[in-house]
């Protein structure tokens, strides 16, 4: 249940590590190209864009895996409702069961299930009270829904760096300061999903995880040397509390001290770790699953093993929405509730504000 080192992850790698990876540098040659020449098309008009009538704001990333696209497009959606401005969030809904219904949420009824809708939508229709959330591959199509039957003023997409038939007015792109861009080579060889050349089509970059200034100046460096004059703020996580599978909330000192099992099926299943032990937590086991793994009973059945003489289970909140159907009974299972705190808020909020 484990994950395998992630060492494409890594910047530095041995020579051993850098021949074996030479097959799949040799397949991420075509598929280089093949980003480019879309990219290239699109710039030249070749293919064409559609263009809604409401500013429209893109949240994504550059590399493969978790940075933090899920909490900001929350964070964005609270920020701008709570300044009176209406939107809806767009998403594709990725490993969702197919269903034509694209209404995860109408801001008030959460009309479809996790399987439905794809964790990430259900978990922003269940934070995001009064904000619509849409799923499905055309977000021009949905779109349009969402200000026919919704009367929005604006829409959100989640991860739509990659979605280039839909006119944007800010690109913002999201870096995880861990992980960086990697060793700077393109999929499968590497974790980028676009050559870094690409990052020009970025309005603003946000660092996540900066909690340290030696965490993010080399990255801050990289992507100047890029884009000289690009717009970066920074970003880290803030942890709030723990939920249980009926919404009850505790506060994080319930189980500080205490030995706990880290439960986790997420892109960067250290840094939820990490952040445990910075509440206080002490990790006596960890069962890690791949990144929107679908739980079985005997996924569950395997947890309870491990979860032997723990005072607790932690997880995440995207975890939780598919454990929450399966029982599992003894010890608590509880979800690290966190929010994205940007450190320049008022400043970047203030960017997205204009728009409107």
């Amino acid at each position: 249940m484990r994950r395998i080192d992630q060492f494409l992850y890594r910047k530095e790698k041995s020579l051993w590590e850098r021949v074996s990876l030479f097959p799949l540098y040799l397949l991420s040659l075509p598929y280089g190209g093949a980003v480019r020449a879309r990219s290239f098309l699109y710039s030249l008009q070749l293919l064409k864009k559609r263009e809604l009538p409401c500013p429209v704001i893109s949240v994504g990333n550059i590399t493969v895996g978790g940075t933090g696209k899920t909490p900001l497009v929350m964070a964005l959606a609270k920020g701008l409702m709570a300044r009176g401005i209406s939107v809806a969030i767009l998403s594709r809904g990725y490993k969702r069961t197919k269903t034509s219904e694209p209404v995860v949420s109408d801001g008030k009824t959460i009309f479809l299930s996790p399987e439905e809708s794809g964790d990430e939508p259900f978990l922003m229709a269940k934070a995001c009270q009064g904000i619509p959330v849409l799923v499905g591959k055309d977000r021009f199509i949905n779109g349009q829904l969402a200000l026919q039957r919704f009367g929005v003023r604006g829409l959100l997409l989640d991860d739509g760096y990659q979605y280039l038939p839909l006119y944007r007015d800010i690109n913002i792109l999201l870096v995880d300061s861990t992980i960086g861009f990697g060793d700077y080579h393109l999929l499968p060889r590497g974790i980028l999903r676009e050559p870094l050349s690409h990052l020009r089509r970025a309005n603003l970059f946000l660092i996540n995880k900066a909690a340290e200034p030696a965490a993010y100046q080399s990255l801050e460096k990289k992507i100047q040397e890029i884009y000289p004059g690009a717009q970066v703020f920074h970003s880290d996580y803030l942890p709030v509390s723990l939920v249980g599978p009926e919404e009850e909330q505790e506060g994080l000192d319930s189980l500080k001290g205490k030995k706990v099992l880290a439960l986790s099926g997420v892109a960067n299943p250290n840094s939820f770790s990490s952040m445990l032990r910075k509440c206080g937590m002490k990790i006596v086991e960890e069962v890690i699953f791949p990144d929107h793994h679908v739980y079985t009973t005997r996924d569950i059945s395997f947890i309870q093993e491990k979860a032997e003489g723990v005072d607790g289970i932690v997880t995440t909140e995207k975890d939780m929405v598919k454990l929450k159907k399966l029982d599992i009974g003894h010890p608590p299972i509880w979800a690290l509730r966190i929010e994205m705190k940007i450190w320049e808020e008022e400043e970047f909020l203030k960017r997205i504000v204009s728009l409107f």
